[in-house]
């Protein structure tokens, strides 16, 4: 989970993000692990000065009860967190700050610098606001300098009765006044989609087969699980017309050169490289994967031949040779020389900076950690109880995919374009998905509504169709039996503690009812906050003020200090127990 530290200022209703998250680090760090080995969380920096991710000390084992014990370890980090933190202080899960790149946004106040020098240059944002340590402003540096130009984000605005028609900022910068688009918000760094949070889950599989399988099965839910879990529609002070951060992010730390965009022929550049190094999946890695590879892929020659030379399988040997296609973006003194036999540090220096919606991870050298895969596209939400239905809803069905072989697999291409309509505004409920119809493969009988799958070695037309997540989720007769109808008969099958089975069931319902349209998604919920707040002006402007009251508003919320059933459902199947996790003033 990462989170954001912000300062209220109740008195001239102003909320800023607080730049002493190496700070804050330091004191929780030494607090917990370097003083108790199995402390219960680890502490990690993150892109922002503003930032600090949480990750348990421990992974979760594999029974049903520990489905039980999300929440309370979620709870724990915050309250562990906002323990250190200075008063009127708060620690917010929210994905992107509204006013993020507006003047006077960080306490302490700096300003940006555009001129040579600056890590990012930008216009809008401070370098001071990225983490002190040097990978974070090396990065932000070599990824402007590889590309030969800033990084370009055109977010389109939402058009309000008062929004400027057509809405054009004037910028004196040459380089902004060219690559600013009209209706567009135009951000210009590293920081506004690094600078962002987002909630992540790691699986360890038990073997490389299984770890394949999984990757490739929850590749196809990545676009669902982002619609569904929408939480960031207001970019640099704006309300945009985009629910979700990952179009904003993949721009922000896209270091292809003009070659590889295909903007100019190849001459300096070795391939034409299709996507940001921030993106969707680009192949499967599974036998039963490869027929539904349907896009281009562009790979290093070379590397995908000494893999396979070496008998690493084909799908696998492209995969990686595929990501070996970027040119690594820090690299350390120290570093370079090392034994490659015993450390890993050269491989991961690649791979972790293409940062995908999935993330397949081999195991580290002279470790006891097994393959594991990453699910990376989720939005980070305001509550602990919503945040522990995610992480839940998305490991019960790697738990169901694995027990009933489910088979989600469509073409890798609409993949793709499901990625595009989930991050539109109210993807989860005017969007519509491809989607796979009969996910049976072995034709389940434990699972209503399952067919036996087709053979053939192309994929049919009629293997999938365009579904709305409320199907895909809760299940239409005749069309979809639906996600959630499968876990609850998975769970059927399963003993659980009535504790265990009562808390699913709550996160469950959660997910069921935000698919429904019953309950909004935070980005839905923030809309309407914005537009009910008696200061907006219809214009798509949100003024201080307005951020103020929503932050805080946000910050209450998280805390349990008051009730929000637009969000979470009213009444006690959405209730734990309450506590105050807060140094603000929440009476303000």
């Amino acid at each position: 989970v990462e989170y954001m530290l912000v300062s209220f200022d109740h008195e001239n209703k102003k909320v800023q993000l607080v730049l002493n998250g190496e700070d804050v680090l330091e004191t929780l760090q030494e607090k917990g692990e370097r003083t108790n080995p199995n402390h219960p969380t680890l502490w990690r920096p993150e892109y922002g000065s503003y930032m600090i991710e949480g990750t348990p000390g421990q992974p979760y084992g594999g029974t049903m009860s520990e489905f039980n014990t999300v929440e309370d370890n979620m709870r724990k980090r915050r309250e562990e967190a906002t323990s250190v933190l200075e008063e009127n202080q708060a620690l917010c899960t929210i994905t992107s700050f509204p006013r993020l790149g507006c003047p006077g946004f960080t306490l302490p106040v700096y300003k940006p610098n555009p001129v040579e020098g600056g890590a990012s240059k930008s216009l809008f944002f401070p370098d001071e606001a990225i983490n002190k340590h040097p990978r974070f402003s090396t990065l932000t540096r070599n990824i402007r300098h590889r590309r030969g130009e800033k990084v370009v984000i055109n977010v389109p605005i939402f058009k309000d009765k008062n929004t400027p028609a057509p809405f054009i900022e004037t910028f004196e910068d040459d380089e902004a006044a060219r690559a600013a688009k009209p209706d567009h918000i135009y951000m210009d760094a590293m920081g506004f989609g690094m600078g962002n949070c987002c909630l992540q889950v790691t699986f360890q599989a038990c073997s490389i087969s299984e770890a394949s399988y999984l990757y490739d099965q929850l590749a196809t839910i990545c676009p669902i699980v982002m619609a569904l879990s929408a939480a960031s529609p207001f970019y640099r002070g704006y309300v945009s017309d985009i629910d979700c951060r990952w179009g904003v992010i993949s721009a922000s730390v896209d270091d292809r050169t003009r070659e590889e965009r295909g903007l100019e022929p190849l001459k300096s550049s070795s391939y034409r490289i299709s996507k940001s190094r921030y993106d969707s999946i680009d192949s499967y890695l599974s036998k039963c994967g490869e027929k539904y590879n349907d896009i281009d892929l562009t790979i290093d020659r070379g590397i995908y031949e000494q893999l396979v030379q070496n008998g690493i399988d084909h799908l696998l040997a492209q995969h990686v040779a595929h990501l070996f296609i970027r040119d690594p973006l820090t690299l350390f003194q120290e570093k370079i020389d090392l034994d490659d036999a015993n450390e890993s540090d050269h491989f991961e220096n690649i791979q972790s900076t293409n940062w995908q919606t999935m993330r397949f991870k081999p195991p580290p050298p002279n470790s006891d950690i097994g393959w594991r895969v990453e699910f990376r596209p989720m939005e980070v939400q305001l509550t602990d109880f919503e945040n522990s239905a995610y992480v839940v809803f998305v490991v019960l069905l790697t738990r169901v995919i694995l027990s009933y072989k489910l088979d989600f697999l469509i073409p890798l291409s609409k993949v793709d374009e499901n990625m595009k309509v989930a991050q539109k505004r109210d993807a989860v409920l005017q969007g519509m998905f491809y989607f796979r119809k009969d996910i049976c493969k072995g034709g389940s009988a434990v699972v209503d509504g399952c067919g036996k799958a087709r053979g053939g070695s192309e994929p049919a037309l009629e293997e999938y169709t365009l579904m709305s997540i409320d199907t895909i989720i809760n299940g239409k007769e005749g069309v979809f039996p639906g996600l959630i109808p499968i876990l609850n008969s998975y769970l059927e099958n399963m003993e659980v503690d009535v504790d265990t089975r009562c808390s699913i069931m709550n996160y469950l319902k959660l997910i069921k009812k935000r698919a429904s349209g019953e309950l909004m998604t935070v980005a839905r919920w923030m809309r309407e906050f914005i537009a009910n707040h008696p200061d907006y002006k219809q214009d798509s402007v949100i003024t201080d003020e307005m951020n103020y009251s929503l932050i805080l508003k946000c910050n209450q919320i998280a805390n349990e200090l008051c009730e929000c059933p637009e969000l979470l459902g009213s009444g006690s199947a959405f209730r734990r127990v309450r506590y105050s996790g807060s140094k603000t003033d929440s009476s303000s």
